[in-house]
């Protein structure tokens, strides 16, 4: 089913969806509920794709692979799901990854990481480059994604692995990521009255918890501290009614400046993970995203019209 684009802020809003963000007490109170009861994380029945699924466990974590039904898949990717780190993977997840594995025809590898308060960035950062480099050796070709609190860990992990084993990825693919756990952008203030998503007040309380022992400037926390120079391909989807969109644009000029090929699409209006919704604007762009994470291909340029070199608009109707 196809939602308006202009119902979801308003959906979103009664729903109450930035609650556990707004303050500090509700996000802590988050936390500690989850950690007495934990969501179901296991894929719906129904995936909307015709995939197959199986499961294993690797560390302890549960590790599933989504392939095509009845194809041969070629490649791989990891996808890290998104969730405030603190929340469990999620249907919309689920569909996106079967939708993927179905129409790019390769096998995706979803891993289950521990969250708030049991994991922390340090631990499932370097645990997720090593799933990475297992799958390229399993697959051959690997291609890493994420959104949300899953992209500040799948770009992030991108970083280690090339520094700590000199592996640059094909490609690596962020939607909404989170970037400067500091929430420190001059221009957060700016959007916060659009975004009926997230909030810094809880945010805050939900990184500080992530970040464990390692100094907020830590690129297994804020990649966007880090070093960009030598990463491989990014594409980045990010909408400009989603707090985390303006480091999403530090992201963008950083990640050019330093030589990597930046792909950006920007949703004028549209909220956080807007790709992962179901509208137009989101079905355009996870038809974007299966032709970026198809093993082999590479950016074609922009889809909807340039605003700058390698970026998009999308605008809501």
């Amino acid at each position: 089913m196809r939602l308006p684009e202009r119902v979801i802020p308003l959906y979103l809003r009664v729903a109450g969806r930035n609650r556990v963000f707004r303050s500090p007490g509700r996000a802590q109170a988050h936390v500690d509920r989850l950690a007495l009861r934990p969501r179901p994380y296991a894929p719906p029945r129904r995936l909307g794709s015709p995939v197959t699924v199986d499961v294993s466990r690797r560390d302890g974590w549960p590790v599933y692979r989504v392939r095509p039904a009845g194809a041969r898949p070629r490649g791989s990717v990891v996808y890290i799901h998104g969730g405030g780190w603190v929340n469990e993977i999620a249907a919309a997840h689920w569909r996106l990854v079967a939708q993927i594995a179905a129409e790019a025809r390769t096998t995706v590898v979803v891993p289950i990481y521990p969250l708030v308060p049991f994991g922390t960035a340090d631990a499932v950062v370097n645990a997720v480059a090593d799933l990475v480099r297992e799958m390229g050796e399993v697959h051959g070709e690997v291609r890493l994604a994420g959104d949300s609190a899953g992209g500040q860990i799948a770009l992030s992990a991108a970083m280690v692995l090339r520094d700590q084993h000199s592996v640059t990825l094909p490609r690596t693919l962020l939607i909404s990521p989170a970037l400067d756990l500091s929430w420190s952008n001059p221009r957060i203030p700016q959007v916060q009255p659009h975004d009926p998503w997230l909030a810094v007040p809880g945010g805050r309380v939900l990184s500080d918890r992530w970040r464990g022992e390692l100094p907020t400037e830590d690129p297994r926390v804020s990649p966007l501290a880090g070093e960009l120079a030598r990463l491989g391909p990014l594409t980045v989807f990010t909408g400009t009614h989603d707090i985390l969109n303006p480091d999403a644009h530090l992201l963008r000029d950083r990640g050019r400046a330093a030589g990597v090929e930046t792909e950006f699409h920007e949703g004028e209006g549209l909220v956080h993970v807007y790709p992962l919704l179901p509208t137009r604007t989101g079905e355009s762009a996870r038809s974007i995203i299966v032709r970026r994470l198809t093993a082999g291909s590479s950016s074609n340029g922009p889809e909807h019209g340039e605003r700058s070199p390698g970026s998009t608009s999308i605008r809501m109707p």
